[in-house]
């Protein structure tokens, strides 16, 4: 039996899996390009609408063993945290130093298990498979029933979350939009996944998925990933320039690439500390996600159910 430790430092693959895309796909490039040139002309216009949204989520858990084979309160735990952080409505998020606290944004975005399948059948909103896999990487198998996966439902109706055994120290990882299909949505390590079960510390607050979720709607880590150099970008105008990623739990200020006093944003979901110190996100990187809803992943979108008295 092949013994995983769950990580201890936080890892994500998600910009592995961009750049091999860019290498690989120039249908992909294309979508990429095209995508950041809508999205700076739609917030150079104000474009994007301020109505709360939903997004269907199916969670498809791959498990192996028992353990992998999560419960339903631990998926709907996660859909709990999810809710609190794109609506900055997490009780956390009181630990923001009061000279970022302007920056905090509500996405107004919220996230609903799928009550009806691909077929018009009724559904939890979670599909359960059986593995012989004892783990699984960065290569897309867990997308895969032919490769001891699941198959994803059709990505233009559905947020797919992948969960399962990850190998490798990985917590998880996403898939821009623009790619394929059939690869479209998050996967996450089961021991990361939700609040409860197998959540285990420092990754037990299920912002695993609010971090590769971000991704998914096109936000891209906070330090720009040109590793300690200053010169990258999140294309994100209100997050202060950093150095590298930040891990654990640093203390405020934490200053670099001549960002003093206040130093990195380290707080912020985009970043690469634990669960709880990750806590919000930007009003700059709101506008970015709602820009990708109103346009790459705009058949997602269902306004909220509006209520009469």
């Amino acid at each position: 039996m092949t013994n995983i430790e769950p990580p201890a430092r936080r890892t994500c693959g998600a910009m592995a899996e961009h750049r091999r895309l860019l290498t690989d796909s120039s249908q992909y490039r294309r979508a990429r390009a095209d995508l950041e040139n809508t999205t700076r002309d739609f917030q150079r216009l104000e474009r994007t609408t301020e109505e709360v949204v939903q997004i269907p989520v199916v969670v498809h858990v791959v498990a192996r063993t028992d353990a992998e084979n999560i419960s339903e309160d631990q998926v709907v735990s996660q859909i709990e945290v999810l809710n609190h952080d794109y609506r900055a409505t997490n009780a956390d998020l009181a630990a923001v130093p009061e000279v970022f606290s302007d920056l905090v944004g509500d996405a107004k975005i919220e996230f609903v298990l799928a009550t009806v399948d691909p077929d018009g059948d009724p559904t939890s909103g979670i599909t359960r498979t059986s593995t012989t896999q004892s783990s699984f990487g960065t290569d897309n198998a867990i997308k895969y029933s032919d490769s001891g996966g699941a198959d994803a439902w059709p990505a233009d109706r559905y947020l797919n979350m992948w969960v399962g055994q990850l190998r490798g120290g990985l917590l998880g990882y996403a898939q821009f939009p623009g790619g394929p299909k059939d690869t479209d949505g998050v996967v996450i390590t089961h021991t990361a996944f939700g609040t409860t079960g197998t959540a285990t510390e420092p990754f037990n607050l299920g912002r695993t998925a609010t971090h590769e979720v971000g991704h998914y709607l096109n936000l891209f880590h906070i330090w720009g990933d040109d590793g300690s150099g200053c010169g990258g970008t999140d294309e994100v105008s209100d997050t202060p320039n950093q150095g590298s990623e930040n891990t654990g739990k640093p203390t405020f200020p934490k200053v670099s690439c001549n960002n003093g006093p206040s130093g990195d944003l380290f707080m912020d979901y985009m970043d690469y500390v634990d669960d709880d110190t990750m806590v919000m996100f930007t009003v700059g990187q709101v506008s970015r996600m709602r820009t990708c809803l109103e346009t790459a992943r705009s058949s997602l979108r269902a306004p909220m159910p509006t209520t009469t008295r």
